[in-house]
């Protein structure tokens, strides 16, 4: 047996008056366990509201099955009352891979376009396996996909009851699924907002429609608050510009960039760092437009340290019609006119500059192994011109290497392997011998004649 718990248009009207009543509390939580506040009883929904959509919620033995229906937005069944910090526990299950899921956390509403956005937890049945990253929804997209911690991506299991711990702590967003640890952000868009149990839209397919997906045991503590903590190696997403979490410190991750001075770089072709050109303000290291031309105004800048295997990852925004790169194992012993030769993830307005179409297949565009390997990226995760992207490169001690954007892997190879040295004997790398093969080496940005900025310039070094 169960209840049905359906929405008419007047009761989604009534709910959005009561969603300006953020302190209203749930009825159930006068139901404690300890220092855990249950935020659904098991037998009414009374405290919840649905907002997005139209998609059906009922109770059936004690669990919320929220059911899909065509030709209607994401649907979100919401609290009442908003939360600013705290731990979430519940259970889900997905029956269908079409069922993907979710939880708002801080949950965000614009009752004019009648949308839901912000943190959203995810629930991926798909082969994708994205199951406790965040996406933030209706707003900046993926934040934490699980390409960045990809051992979590066979947590979530398939047709099971799934266990979720949520820690929203301060500007801290750290997420488990059946005990993995997943996501770890810290971003401060949002400090309060409503949990919202998510039925995904399903478009105009009939065939999906009244699919179920299944959500108990949900538990909230907003008091005493104790972190669990996240073992090592564990990247984290930092919106905080020029920082590092004590976690991050602790896993071996430092700054290459303070965002006040630019302490730790000098020029490529000296030891000082360039007296004009290359500016520091309001925690951004800039290059300034000149030219158009290839290190020829203000020269490239380098790191005064050398590394071999390392994580590293920055933040770049490109001027219209830019170029520029980061590139790794810079030895500076080859004699150039240009850049200093190495190694380049490359920066590139794609649709505005012409380097974008040179090369091969285009292996010069942007996130690309410049000139040998083009990145494999999709449109949605590449932000426009004048906003800030997510570079990551990974150099690994067995000397794979792997680029990120947005989060998002784009491409990998074996530095050194046969395959490389034959993509680097059909490039313009071709005359110089064994090139980005060096043990180690500088981290180098490039100046191209082009306004380019960076920040959140930080490295961990592998063993």
């Amino acid at each position: 047996m169960f209840k049905k718990f359906s929405f008419p248009l007047a009761v989604i009207i009534s709910g959005i008056i009561c969603f300006s009543c953020s302190e209203k509390a749930v009825s159930s939580e006068d139901s404690k366990d300890g220092e855990w506040t249950s935020l659904f009883d098991g037998k009414s929904l009374e405290g919840w509201k649905p907002l997005g959509g139209e998609a059906e919620f009922v109770i059936e033995d004690g669990t919320i099955v929220g059911i899909s229906k065509i030709n209607t937005p994401n649907t979100f069944l919401s609290t009442e009352k908003e939360y600013s910090d705290y731990i979430l526990e519940l259970d889900l299950k997905i029956e269908d891979v079409t069922s993907n899921s979710g939880v708002m956390t801080r949950g965000q509403y614009d009752a004019e376009k009648n949308r839901v956005f912000g943190y959203q937890i995810e629930a991926d049945p798909k082969e994708r396996a994205w199951s406790g990253g965040l996406y933030d929804e209706a707003r900046r997209g993926w934040i934490y996909p699980l390409t960045l911690n990809p051992e979590a991506r066979s947590a979530f299991k398939m047709g099971e009851f799934n266990h979720y711990r949520i820690e929203a702590i301060g500007n801290v967003i750290k997420t488990w699924v059946n005990d993995q640890p997943v996501a770890y952000v810290v971003d401060d868009m949002d400090s309060k907002g409503f949990i919202g149990l998510q039925v995904h839209s399903i478009g105009k397919n009939p065939d999906h429609a009244g699919r179920k997906t299944y959500f108990k045991n949900i538990k909230i503590q907003t008091e005493n608050l104790e972190s669990k903590p996240f073992p090592k190696g564990i990247y984290v997403v930092s919106t905080k510009d020029n920082t590092l979490t004590d976690y991050e410190k602790e896993d071996g991750w430092k700054l290459l960039f303070n965002g006040q001075n630019s302490d730790g770089w000098r020029s490529a072709n000296g030891d000082e760092f360039p007296s004009k050109g290359w500016s520091v303000n309001d925690g951004e290291l800039t290059i300034a437009e000149s030219d158009g031309s290839e290190s020829q105004s203000y020269g490239d800048i380098v790191t005064k340290d050398q590394y071999s295997a390392f994580d590293l990852s920055f933040n770049f925004k490109l001027s219209e019609g830019a170029n520029s790169g980061v590139k790794y194992f810079v030895t500076l012993d080859e004699q150039t006119s240009g850049s200093a030769i190495g190694l380049e993830y490359q920066i590139l307005d794609d649709e505005k500059h012409p380097d974008a179409k040179m090369g091969r297949d285009g292996n010069r565009t942007l996130s690309s192994l410049y000139d040998l390997i083009t990145a494999a990226k999709e449109g949605r995760f590449t932000k426009k011109i004048g906003e800030w992207n997510l570079g990551r490169v990974v150099v690994y001690p067995n000397n794979h290497v792997e680029h990120y954007l947005n989060g998002i892997k784009v491409l990998e190879y074996e530095r050194g392997s046969e395959d490389f040295r034959k993509l680097v004997s059909e490039s313009k790398y071709k005359k110089w011998e064994n090139f980005g093969e060096a043990e180690k080496g500088h981290i180098l940005l490039q100046d191209h004649g082009n306004l380019v900025s960076f920040k959140n310039i930080k490295i961990k070094e592998l063993k």
